[in-house]
């Protein structure tokens, strides 16, 4: 008796419990097919905030190589004393 009832258990539980599970899954995955507006103005967001930083990024190469011309680039460090000397 206790086999016949644990065989019935597994069988309901790949024939039905499995599937059902999938069929949840891709129901709930084609509604969010597309982007909730949160997701929309987070996106935006970083949109903005990712071209903000390009063109930061692009001044300051300007900058740099603006500044590298031999009159204004800066004396060469000197090499700090090591504890092995």
């Amino acid at each position: 008796m206790p086999e016949e009832i644990f065989a019935i258990t597994i069988v309901g539980i790949i024939f039905i419990g499995f599937p059902a599970i999938i069929f949840h899954y891709i129901t709930q995955w084609r509604k969010q097919k597309t982007l909730m507006p949160d997701d929309e103005r987070m996106m935006e967001d970083l949109w903005r905030s990712a071209k903000a930083m390009e063109r930061r990024i692009e001044t300051l190469e300007r900058l740099l190589e603006a500044g590298e011309t031999e009159e204004h680039r800066p004396p060469p460090r000197r090499s700090r004393p090591t504890f092995d000397d």
